[in-house]
């Protein structure tokens, strides 16, 4: 699906609305964030932390590379990869004991961890059309299908 974002709240909304339809009974759900520097990654992951209920400042993970928050629904994870070495550095910093029993994590720069993440539920990619961005998002499993659905219907109603 691939959605035209004329400006800065229109990426807000579509945060919001990935957070409205997270499935209700999943878990350790993956979402990818690629596009170039300043394309809107960041500003994406904040609308989406801030609907599932991120009350306090929402850091970009640049130079933490990982920022946890625990929510009433679950854990989620907001990792920045930009700064990543390679695969074997995301090993060092615990990722698959971080992402365990987690609700959702968010990476961004995903190509830096080359391949080592696991498939990703939702893939999306951010990329500058005229003055706005257009945003592509992918389902990579059932349970991304299952989260994307609802946006799918909106986009053709």
């Amino acid at each position: 699906m691939t959605l035209a974002l004329e400006d800065e709240s229109a990426t807000e909304r579509i945060g919001r609305r990935l957070a409205d339809s997270i499935p209700q009974n999943s878990n350790e759900l993956l979402l990818t964030l690629r596009g170039e520097m300043g394309a809107g990654k960041t500003s994406l992951a904040r609308a989406l932390l801030r609907a599932l209920g991120v009350a306090g400042p929402v850091r970009s993970p640049t130079f933490t590379l990982v920022e946890p928050y625990e929510l009433r629904r679950g854990k989620v994870l907001h990792l920045d990869l930009y700064r990543l070495g390679g695969s074997e550095e995301l090993e060092m910093i615990g990722y698959r004991d971080l992402r365990a029993g987690s609700l959702l994590t968010l990476v961004e720069w995903p190509e830096r961890a080359a391949g080592a993440l696991g498939t990703p539920d939702v893939e999306t990619e951010l990329e500058y059309a005229g003055a706005g961005r257009r945003l592509c998002l992918r389902a990579g499993t059932q349970a991304g299908r299952s989260w994307l659905d609802p946006l799918a219907r909106e986009a053709v109603a």
